[in-house]
């Protein structure tokens, strides 16, 4: 058993001592919050990084959810998929929308295209497909349907902080994408998220709304809501910036071990690099199957959990299946049944830029000795 807890994840965090000329600047300034100095900055050297036009900061992903479908106006039904963080379902609902679940694809665990025109009715205005633990959807099939069908389509691209796909960023995709910088992701901002978008006028009227609604100092041209990002957590994003490459190369090593050290272990499926991304390595997730392995996911879940390892069994349970939305018509599992399994089979292991070589062999070892 581990001495300390090994939790499923930890935050990369900048040098302290970087982050104190940081803090006497926002001292000197006095300005806090709304569009300062740092805000500023960290917009313009966010959207050099990602390879997009504009970027928008917001204080959190839920409220840029949010507002993203406000700014793109969206109504009615809406195509999204069960098997992700509930944010992406509340956002939906809080917008008096219909979520409309469509299943997955098993290798990439993100929405299955060849589903999605059976779930368009009159109603239906946009997709909100997720990029699930990194992996990028695909993007060309859900574009031809939107455009096919006149809807939006809005990214929750939470888990692809510097995610590419053949050169080009994915957070370019869709009409609009949302990004995370909860403690718990790849690039942090303690909390924090981002609206991304290549349309200057889309990218003013999200500014509008986060803003609640003012246009000016006497115009308010909407009913917007306070989403706005700190100078505090800006001028973090600025460090960040500077260290979140090498953190993902870190990361890259600690899914390398995992994968040699589990490729041979009978029922325990581990995803592989997709072909022509780079991938930011946000997660590792194996499926568990208890007829091969010996243990279904729960119980070895609870091993682990035993030896002070902490695993996370996401998304368990899926959006479908939480009280609110399980009476939708499109939330059973003959409707879902790619989702269901993997609800059921999916286990995502400690995955952080600092995990040492030698935990990492403590938590193999508990998964391979039966």
């Amino acid at each position: 058993m581990s001495d300390r807890p090994i939790f499923v994840t930890e935050p990369s965090l900048p040098p302290l001592d970087d982050f104190i000329p940081y803090l006497r600047r926002i001292w000197e300034n006095k300005w806090l919050t709304n569009n300062g100095e740092f805000h500023r900055k960290f917009e313009a050297a966010l959207a050099e990084y990602l390879g997009v036009k504009y970027v928008s900061l917001f204080t959190n992903g839920m409220i840029a959810l949010q507002v993203g479908m406000q700014a793109l106006r969206i109504t009615g039904e809406v195509i999204t998929t069960p098997f992700t963080f509930v944010a992406t379902t509340h956002a939906i609902h809080w917008n008096n929308c219909k979520p409309v679940f469509c299943d997955i694809e098993p290798d990439t665990y993100t929405m299955d295209p060849a589903k999605v025109e059976a779930l368009i009715t009159p109603k239906t205005t946009a997709i909100m497909p997720v990029h699930v633990y990194g992996n990028p959807c695909n993007h060309e099939e859900l574009r031809r349907i939107a455009d096919t069908y006149g809807l939006k389509l809005f990214y929750d691209a939470a888990h692809v902080f510097g995610v590419r796909k053949d050169g080009v960023s994915v957070c370019s995709w869709g009409d609009l994408s949302m990004l995370s910088f909860h403690a718990t992701k790849v690039f942090n901002t303690f909390e924090g998220g981002a609206l991304v978008t290549n349309d200057e006028n889309l990218k003013k009227r999200i500014d509008f709304l986060k803003n609640f609604g003012f246009a000016n100092e006497v115009t308010v041209v909407a009913p917007g809501t306070n989403g706005k990002m700190d100078e505090f957590r800006a001028a973090y994003g600025l460090l960040q910036l500077e260290i979140v490459d090498g953190e993902i190369a870190k990361r890259r090593k600690v899914a390398e071990f995992y994968r040699e050290g589990l490729k041979n272990v009978p029922g325990i499926r581990v995803l592989q690099d997709i072909s022509g991304v780079k991938h930011n390595y946000a997660y590792f997730p194996v499926e568990v199957d208890a007829k091969q392995y010996g243990m279904t996911r729960d119980e070895l879940y609870d091993k682990l959990k035993r030896e002070n390892i902490y695993s996370r069994r996401y998304f368990y349970p899926l959006c479908s299946d939480v009280p609110t939305y399980r009476s939708l018509p499109s939330a059973t599992a003959e409707n879902l049944p790619v989702a269901t399994k993997v609800a059921k089979e999916i286990l995502c292991l400690p995955m952080y830029a600092g995990l040492t070589d030698a935990v990492q062999a403590e938590i193999i070892k508990h998964i391979v000795g039966i």
